[in-house]
């Protein structure tokens, strides 16, 4: 009998299976890939997520994998560019970019170092249960029980199916999304293009490259997936200074890409289970939100259990998540400026400071109702 059976070992597991070994929890780590092993998805950490690294012990091991630091922030909507820094959060200044075959497999190791048992390459095809209450896992080879079950396998969860986990607020799926990687060119930090019908993002991430996303408006997926490497230049042509420097780039890596991008809750705890990262909450990678969120879930998941409230662990998660959800639905939009968009963007212009801290609410160090407030510098978790 193990206390925790953590289903999925990337940015939400493997963490969640840190912290609850390192309380002294017996864990087993249950993983379908074999690591090292990289997965479709952005890869952008936040500085509110980088903070968590820093306090378990594993930024300066992110650091020295070679990943640059990102502290600059560029958005540009094309008539003018706002410029700027976010104020730092618990000292923590720099977001960064991994690639997720480093990333998952530190997190995975370090995980494994606390006492967590890992096993990789293990598919899991079910949940035990006797009397209405989840007692354990089952799939080829295997059959384990533990006091709680936790689905941190992504947005197709089987521990979510199986345990029956609810769907609400579910706002569909508003955008499409490919990424490539280019080497042969310089950033220095992170570059948004919000365009009509179109966003552009691009940051720099491991061994001299930079990854660049293209989101579309989910009807035009197929469209797009017919053409990708048309669809892909005629978007960044929208951003001419980017295209610019593509061109004198090169692509290095495949387009990869989906349509499967939901933005929807999931009831987050049940009767010996529970849910942590996208398997729990998933939204549109728009803002680059589903990493850094992942590790603020591990962190409620494994002190609700250590509390011995698995169930309270869900209101906190929504509270904390909805600004970002709200965020996120309303840029997955992907319209014009609103008028009252308009006028922050004046009145930004004219103030550095200010445009600092508007970057810090998409850093996670700016609460957005705390834009025009001091207090709204101040270091947030």
């Amino acid at each position: 009998m193990y206390d925790a059976i953590v289903v999925g070992a990337r940015c939400a597991g493997s963490p969640t299976a840190m912290l609850l070994a390192r309380a002294g929890r017996r864990v087993l780590l249950l993983e379908r890939a074999t690591f090292p092993r990289d997965t479709l998805s952005t890869h952008y950490i936040h500085q509110s997520g980088v903070a968590r690294l820093a306090r378990w012990g594993l930024l300066d091991r992110l650091a020295a994998t070679g990943c640059p630091p990102i502290r600059r922030y560029r958005f540009d909507v094309g008539p003018f560019a706002l410029t700027g820094v976010p104020p730092a959060i618990d000292g923590v200044d720099a977001a960064y970019s991994p690639r997720r075959y480093v990333l998952d497999r530190l997190l995975a190791d370090a995980a494994v170092e606390a006492g967590a048992e890992l096993r990789d390459g293990v598919t899991v095809h079910g949940l035990l249960t006797e009397y209405g209450r989840v007692t354990g896992v089952h799939g080829p080879g295997l059959h384990e029980r533990a006091r709680i079950v936790i689905g941190a396998d992504g947005r197709n969860s089987i521990v979510a199916r199986e345990a029956g986990a609810e769907i609400y607020e579910d706002r569909g799926t508003l955008t499409c999304a490919y990424y490539a990687y280019w080497e042969g060119f310089q950033l220095d930090g992170v570059e948004l293009y919000p365009r009509p019908g179109r966003m552009i993002v691009t940051s720099p991430t491991h061994d001299g490259r930079n990854v660049v996303i293209v989101l579309w408006p989910q009807d035009e997926f197929e469209a797009v997936r017919a053409d990708i490497e048309g669809a892909f230049e005629a978007a960044v042509a929208l951003a001419p200074g980017l295209a610019a420097r593509l061109r004198a780039g090169r692509r290095v890596e495949p387009f990869r890409g989906t349509r499967l991008l939901p933005n929807h809750f999931r009831t987050a705890s049940g009767p010996g289970w529970a849910l942590a990262g996208d398997a729990g909450h998933h939204k549109d990678p728009i803002l680059a939100l589903g990493i850094s969120d992942a590790f603020r879930d591990a962190d409620l998941l494994a002190e609700a259990i250590e509390a011995g409230e698995p169930e309270a662990y869900g209101a906190r998660r929504d509270a904390l998540a909805r600004p970002g959800f709200e965020s996120t639905v309303a840029f997955a939009a992907l319209q014009p400026p609103s008028p009252e968009q308009q006028a922050l963007f004046a009145i930004l212009r004219e103030d550095q400071a200010l445009t600092d801290r508007f970057f810090g609410t998409f850093a996670g160090t700016v609460a957005l109702d705390e834009l025009f407030s001091p207090a709204g510098a101040a270091a947030r978790s």
